[in-house]
C-alpha cells in the first residue's frame, strides 16, 4: 500500500489539496474556491467556514478510491497576516480580515509611533503597517469592542483549520512573524510590541515549531475529511515560507523569486536582514534557527492578467504565449517605455498604499508589444531593488530559482536574468511549490524525512537562463529611471487618491 503525505494550502481564492508519495512524486491535486467580500474603506473579508468546507471537499475528493490508512501525515500552509476572532470553542465571532484589508491604516500609524518605527522593524522584522495582523487586532478592539471582549484567540487561516483538525489553538513562528507582535530573535511574543498595541497577550495563540506534531486528527474531523482518526497533524507554515521551501530555499543564501498573482523575492539566512531604509522585511523560517528575508510586491502575474483583460476583452482566454510573442518583438528597454507596476498600492520597496501605476515615455510610435514588454520589465526592476539589498547585506547571489505561474514563460525568465544580472533557473513543478513546502514540513515533522534537503526529490531544477550582458547598459539606465520615475510621481499620489475617491483636493 502506497504511503502518502497530504498538504493543504488555504489560499486567498481557493484551498488546494495535494497528495504526494514519500519519494516526492505528485499523486493527485484538487482545489475548491470561495468568495472574498470587498467593501467600503478597503475591507476584505472571508467566511472561515468556507475554508473548512473547502478542506473537507478537497480531501474527500482526493480520497475517493483510496484507503485512509495511506495518509501518514498532513500539514497546512495558509495565507498570512490576517485576523480571525474565535471564542473558547473555536467558533468564529465574525468574518476573517484578510491581509489586504486596509481599514487599519490609522492603527498601524499609531502602533509605529508608540513602539517607534526602528524598534518595531528591529524586533519584528517588519514595518508597522496595515497589512500585518496587529493593526487589524487593534481595529477590532476599537471598532467592534463586543467582538474583542468575547474573543478567546486571534488566529490565522491555517491555525483555524488546525484547530478544526485537533482541537488545539496554536500558531508557528512563520505566521507569528507576520503579526508585528513577534520577537524574531527570542522566538516569542514581544511584550514591548503587545504593550504598544494595547492588546491582551492572552488572546494570542501558543507558538510551536512549524515541524511540531500539533496533535492527532480527531474522530469528528476524520469523519468530515474521510481520513483515519489519529493521523498525525503537523503544525505547518505560512504560505510564503512554504513556497520558499518548495523552491529549495532551505539553506543559507538560496534565493528564489515567486511570480504568482503577487510577486516576491526571498532568501534563507542565519540572521535577520535589516535594511537602513526598511525596504525589505524578515520572517521566521520553518527551518529551525533560520530566517526568511523577503521583498514583496502586490501585483506580479496579475499585471499580465490585467493586460489581457484590457487588450483582449473579447477573448477572455487569450493565450499568454501570444502576448509573449508581441513583447518578444519589442527590444530590451521597450523602446524607451517605462512602466510603474503599482496598480494595487505597493509593499517593497516603497511601502505606500497610495502608489499607483503609470506608463512613462509613451509616444505614438509605441506598439502593443512595447507596452507588454514594459510591464514585464517593471516587475523585474522592482524585485531587483530587493535582490540588490540581499547582495549587499547577505552574500553574493549567482543563481535565482523562479517559481509560480510566471516562471513558465521563458521571456519573463530572460528579462529577470538580464535586469537582475544573474542566471535564473525554473523548476520541474513551479505551480506546486507551496504544496511541496507544506508536504516537506509534514514529512520532517512526522519523522519521515531527516531534514529539509529532501525537497530536491520533490522539485528538481529545470532549464537555466543566463543573463544577456549585451543589454546590461540599457538595464542600468532603466534602474535609474525607474527610481526617479517613482520619486517624481510620489508627490502626486495623495491628490490622485482624492480625485479617484471623489474627495476634495487642492489645486
Amino acid at each position: 500500500m502506497q504511503k502518502l503525505i497530504l498538504a493543504h494550502d488555504v489560499g486567498t481564492s481557493a484551498t488546494k489539496a495535494t497528495l504526494f508519495s514519500l519519494n516526492g512524486s505528485l499523486v493527485a491535486s484538487t482545489s475548491h474556491s470561495y468568495e472574498t467580500r470587498f467593501g467600503p474603506g478597503g475591507s476584505a473579508e472571508q467566511n472561515p467556514l468556507d475554508w473548512w468546507e473547502a478542506v473537507c471537499v478537497t480531501t474527500k475528493r482526493l480520497m475517493e478510491n483510496r484507503n485512509a490508512d495511506q495518509v501518514v501525515a498532513l500539514a497546512l500552509s495558509g495565507m498570512m497576516m490576517g485576523c480571525l476572532c474565535v471564542d473558547s470553542q473555536g467558533t468564529p465571532l465574525r468574518d476573517h480580515l484578510l491581509y489586504c484589508d486596509q481599514r487599519s491604516l490609522a492603527q498601524a500609524d499609531r502602533l509605529g509611533r508608540r513602539a517607534g518605527e526602528d524598534a518595531i522593524y528591529t524586533i519584528s522584522g517588519n514595518r508597522a503597517n496595515a497589512v500585518n495582523s496587529a493593526a487589524k487586532f487593534m481595529w477590532i478592539k476599537e471598532n467592534e469592542p463586543e467582538i474583542y471582549r468575547n474573543t478567546h484567540k486571534f488566529l490565522n487561516a491555517k491555525d483555524f483549520i488546525n484547530f478544526k483538525f485537533t482541537g488545539r489553538f496554536a500558531t508557528d513562528p512563520t505566521d507569528a512573524s507576520g503579526t508585528n507582535l513577534y520577537d524574531l530573535k527570542s522566538g516569542r511574543w514581544s511584550p514591548e510590541l503587545i504593550d504598544a498595541a494595547e492588546l491582551d497577550e492572552r488572546l494570542l495563540p501558543e507558538i510551536v515549531p512549524s515541524t511540531s506534531v500539533l496533535g492527532e486528527l480527531t474522530r469528528t474531523a476524520a469523519d468530515a475529511l474521510g481520513l483515519r482518526p489519529g493521523t498525525p497533524v503537523v503544525e505547518g507554515a505560512a504560505d510564503g515560507i512554504c513556497a520558499g521551501i518548495g523552491a529549495g530555499s532551505v539553506s543559507p543564501g538560496k534565493t528564489y523569486i515567486c511570480l504568482g498573482s503577487s510577486a516576491w523575492v526571498g532568501i534563507t539566512t542565519e540572521e535577520p536582514v535589516y535594511d537602513a531604509a526598511q525596504r525589505s522585511i524578515t520572517f521566521a523560517h520553518a527551518v529551525p534557527r533560520m530566517f526568511h528575508p523577503m521583498g514583496t510586491m502586490l501585483a506580479g502575474g496579475s499585471l499580465y492578467s490585467w493586460l489581457r483583460g484590457v487588450f483582449h476583452p473579447e477573448t477572455p482566454g487569450f493565450p499568454y504565449v501570444r502576448m509573449d510573442e508581441a513583447a518578444q518583438a519589442s527590444k530590451p528597454g521597450a523602446n524607451g517605455l517605462l512602466f510603474l507596476p503599482h496598480l494595487m498600492g505597493e509593499r517593497s520597496p516603497y511601502w505606500n498604499s497610495l502608489a499607483r501605476g503609470a506608463w512613462i515615455g509613451l509616444d505614438i510610435t509605441h506598439t502593443q508589444g512595447d507596452l507588454f514588454r514594459a510591464v514585464l520589465e517593471s516587475v523585474a526592476l522592482n524585485l531587483e531593488i530587493t535582490v540588490s539589498i540581499f547582495k549587499r547585506t547577505v552574500a553574493r547571489i549567482d543563481e535565482i530559482t523562479m517559481i509560480g505561474g510566471g516562471a513558465k514563460g521563458k521571456l519573463w525568465r530572460q528579462i529577470m536574468a538580464d535586469i537582475i544580472g544573474t542566471k535564473v533557473v525554473n523548476t520541474s513543478s513551479p505551480d506546486e511549490a507551496t504544496a511541496i513546502g507544506a508536504a516537506v514540513v509534514a514529512g520532517v515533522g512526522a519523522g519521515i524525512y531527516k531534514d529539509f534537503s529532501v525537497v530536491d526529490q520533490y522539485n528538481s531544477a529545470g532549464s537555466v537562463v543566463e543573463p544577456n550582458l549585451d543589454n546590461s547598459h540599457i538595464h542600468a539606465e532603466q534602474k535609474k529611471l525607474y527610481a526617479a520615475a517613482y520619486a517624481a510621481l510620489e508627490p502626486l499620489l495623495p491628490a490622485l487618491a482624492a480625485l479617484r475617491e471623489g474627495r476634495n483636493f487642492s489645486n
